[in-house]
């Protein structure tokens, strides 16, 4: 039975587990994101205390 034979279906495996790691993440990581992360200040940010009306 050929299935049972791993020789040629490890190599494969191997193989594209390969181009997987160190081809398709640099593609990823090299896309640049158009909306940039900006920072708060936590000092401008004041909360208010609710008034629940059940109290």
């Amino acid at each position: 039975m050929p299935q049972l034979n791993p020789a040629p279906w490890f190599i494969i495996l191997v193989f594209s587990w390969l181009i997987f790691l160190t081809v398709i993440p640099p593609k990823i990581l090299s896309h640049t994101f158009t909306n940039d992360i900006t920072t708060l200040n936590t000092k401008d940010l004041k909360s208010n205390t609710w008034n629940w009306p059940w109290h």
